[in-house]
């Protein structure tokens, strides 16, 4: 892997789980239990990180 390609990845970890953390703490404050606000978070971060990966598939 080159190093922009790590950095790529990188920055795409940090969205998402940026994206994870906003999405788990909206759920909690919007009544959620803990486990429901974990696991939106959870499928938040997949969904952005597979996002991701599509559109790198999409590219190469």
């Amino acid at each position: 892997m080159s190093l922009l390609q790590i950095l790529s990845l990188l920055l795409a970890l940090s969205v998402a789980l940026n994206v994870a953390i906003s999405a788990g703490l909206l759920a909690h404050r919007s009544g959620a239990g803990i486990p429901d606000a974990i696991l939106t978070g959870a499928f938040a971060a997949a969904t952005g990180l597979g996002i991701y990966f599509a559109a790198v598939a999409a590219y190469r």
